[in-house]
């Protein structure tokens, strides 16, 4: 089959007692096992995941994202339904899982690939690659107990990854870890991805839709949208700002009367060598008021375009050069601390940069009720790698860290890169020069 991990209609039900000599009394005497409380973890989950396939599971904390992936492990064993998985599975799931404290590093290593089946001649040969890649240092001679979290992650994730396992498990732990290690680590996992397959469960929206192939998004026990990840990722991201605004959060795709101007797209390729090296040519798509959004519906963005520092709306973006996304709104409600932001994504739904207008004002602006306004950010546009790319536009009010999401469209401007000298790399940067000189 082609399929590594198969899961059909698992569910999870763990009996709930106040205190812990009921819970001993409910496993001896099964009639105190009806009178116990009962919380349905998982509900008839299904899900497959092909050879060479990475899958995001995302969901707020208590969705029965680690209950599933322990099933999928073999920790726990289902309350109904079935698991099947092809190959090894080496599993990175709680911080220290599997790990005795009062062992050192080193013996942890042989005990933890003990128990993923290899042999001792098997990690002999591999000790000391698993001691290069933790990376910590003296420490792996000590007693585990004395290790910073970031160390049992370094260690736990080394394991995992010369085990030879088909199918990797990882849970959030990975957030403990410091950032080189972490981008290690997802250098490891992008090479892993071509020969297993790999669950991924992540808080971080951008580092599902990078690494993942689909995702599932899990609600209180129950699957709410299984897909490609860029697709799960943005319903999720809508029903968290539905859940901290309450009822304020709308569909605010409304068609509004809108005149567009009768002007002339300029395309400034014109001006530019046909043989440059430098060529870099962004292909913009008008604006779309179709596209899907969501908020409270105080703002409504009626339109989108990119300008240069001529006033001109641009058909074409040359990578370099400055230029201006323009975002025109009709307020309904007086509003104060307005912030008017975006974002640019590649076509998996990685963000790739962005910024608001908190960095001109820090307070945020103030608008009247009933009113048209015209937010302009100006910034350097990159040389981008050929693909397509997307600007999700965000208007809300509040602060940075603690803010009401007005109107949020995820795809407002779709725009393609046709030619590209970038190489490495998702962008790159203009370089303005260069010297080369011997020191004596």
């Amino acid at each position: 089959m082609d399929e590594a991990l198969i899961v059909r209609n698992v569910s999870k039900k763990f009996q709930l007692h106040n205190e812990p000599l009921k819970r001993l009394v409910s496993l001896l005497v099964p009639v105190f096992r009806a009178k116990a409380q009962v919380f349905n973890a998982l509900k008839d989950v299904s899900v497959e995941l092909r050879a060479g396939e990475t899958l995001g599971i995302v969901g707020r904390n208590g969705a029965g994202k680690s209950t599933l992936l322990q099933i999928i492990c073999g920790t726990l064993r289902p309350s109904a339904g079935s698991v099947q998985v092809r190959g090894r599975v080496a599993a990175l799931l709680e911080l220290g899982a599997g790990f005795n404290t009062d062992f050192t590093g080193r013996e942890n290593i042989y005990l933890n690939a003990a128990i993923y089946g290899l042999s001792r001649r098997e990690v002999d040969a591999r000790v000391d690659a698993i001691i290069a890649f933790a990376e910590i240092g003296d420490f792996i001679d000590r007693p585990v107990r004395v290790y910073s979290s970031g160390m049992f992650v370094r260690l736990a994730f080394s394991i995992i990854a010369h085990v030879d396992a088909d199918v990797l498990v990882i849970d959030e732990a990975l957030a403990v870890g410091d950032a080189l290690f972490s981008q290690k680590c997802m250098r490891f996992l992008d090479d892993f991805k071509k020969r297993g397959s790999i669950v991924f469960v992540s808080h971080d929206s951008g580092a599902v839709s990078q690494l993942c192939d689909k995702a599932l998004w899990l609600h209180q026990g129950e699957v709410m949208l299984e897909g490609g990840a860029k697709q799960v990722t943005e319903a999720y991201l809508e029903f968290l700002y539905s859940e901290t605004q309450g009822d304020k959060v709308v569909d605010c795709n409304e068609t509004i009367a809108y005149e567009q101007a009768v002007e002339a797209w300029h395309d400034p390729r014109d001006q530019l060598l046909k043989n440059s090296k430098y060529r870099n040519d962004i292909e913009i798509y008008p604006f779309d008021t179709t596209v899907s959004s969501f908020g409270t519906g105080l703002v409504q963005v009626v339109d989108s375009c990119f300008r240069d520092e001529q006033n001109r709306k641009l058909s074409v973006v040359l990578g370099g050069s400055i230029v201006e996304l323009e975002v025109v709104m009709n307020v309904q409600s007086e509003l104060s601390n307005f912030i008017v932001g975006f974002l640019v994504k590649d076509k998996r739904g990685q963000v790739l940069f962005g910024d608001n207008s908190l960095l001109f004002k820090p307070e945020g602006y103030s608008v009247l009720g009933n009113s048209r306004y015209v937010a302009r950010l100006k910034f350097l546009m990159p040389y981008l790698a050929q693909g397509e790319y997307v600007v999700s536009l965000g208007i809300a009010s509040g602060t940075q860290m603690d803010h009401i999401q007005h109107c949020w469209i995820h795809d407002a401007l779709v725009f393609s890169c046709q030619s590209s000298h970038v190489i490495h790399g998702l962008f790159g940067t203009p370089v303005v020069g260069f010297t080369l000189g011997s020191v004596s």
